[in-house]
């Protein structure tokens, strides 16, 4: 990866949390879809190649392409798995040699969407550093804040920012240290409820005031939508409901989904494809 310039190499985003059933994977197959639509070359790397959570999914697409032929995008995709070696340092150096050739071998994308496990591993830490663009998926209450932060339970006031937090926090340290290169880090609020709740009001208020205190974007993700679940199994996303031909119709639930895919990739700060696709 040393001999790849900032200017020559693909735009990282990283999906990453150390809190299970975010929606972190729902999150990076639109992702990817999406990219892949608006004539972006996409990578897509999972690093939780024991899970293979990314893994499945596009394996369920591709399937889902080549048995009812039907032509739908497909990213370039690699899973890296983590070291048996025993010595720590070992087996660190065999993931960061292991992850760079993968990443190498992804170098004509124009982004690549890196899916890290939902635990601390060196894996995770050192695909974190990667970042150009990290997003947070968080479940929309205080139960996945804790995740970001120690609240006061009285008045919802920050004690002090989470173990995760910390993390990132040395990952931009160390993605700056390396080639200059800046973080921009979305904290994404998943399934959220259609009716304003004080609870939802307590967490998006204190949200904000950790956005300013340790620097990060606040956005409204996903709601909490059957569709999602429906497409999951066959790989698909909402932006392949017509050419898929799964018997779903688009209504207005549908289409206030797919508009939320659509402002998430809007926030992201992309630069055009190098050499855009013809449709």
């Amino acid at each position: 990866m040393a001999s790849v310039t900032l200017a020559d190499r693909p735009h990282v985003i990283v999906l990453g949390n150390e809190k299970g059933g975010s929606g972190k994977s729902t999150t990076s197959i639109h992702i990817i879809v999406a990219l892949l639509r608006e004539g972006y070359r996409v990578g897509a790397m999972d690093l939780d190649a024991r899970q293979g959570t990314l893994a499945g999914t596009l394996a369920a697409r591709r399937h889902f392409v080549e048995s009812k032929k039907v032509a739908l995008p497909l990213p370039e995709f690699c899973a890296v798995h983590r070291s048996a070696l025993d010595h720590r340092l070992d087996a660190e150096a065999e993931e960061r040699a292991r992850f760079d050739e993968a990443f190498g071998g992804l170098a004509a994308a124009d982004v690549v969407v890196i899916d890290c496990p939902g635990a601390d591993t060196y894996l995770s830490r050192y695909g974190h550093s990667q970042a150009d663009t990290l997003i947070t998926p968080i479940n929309d209450s205080f139960v996945d804040f804790s995740m970001l932060a120690k609240v006061d339970p009285e008045n919802h006031d920050i004690v002090h920012p989470s173990i995760y937090s910390e993390m990132v926090w040395e990952a931009r340290k160390q993605r700056f240290s390396r080639d200059r290169g800046r973080m921009d880090w979305i904290v994404m609020r998943n399934r959220l409820a259609a009716v304003e709740a004080r609870n939802k009001r307590d967490v998006g208020e204190t949200l904000e005031s950790l956005a300013k205190r340790i620097g990060f974007r606040t956005l409204k993700g996903f709601g909490e939508r059957v569709i999602f679940r429906e497409l999951y199994l066959q790989g698909l996303t909402l932006m392949d409901v017509r050419e898929a031909n799964v018997g779903i119709s688009l209504g207005l639930s549908h289409i206030a989904a797919r508009n939320e895919v659509r402002a998430l990739v809007g926030a992201i700060k992309l630069p055009a494809p190098k050499m855009p696709l013809v449709a």
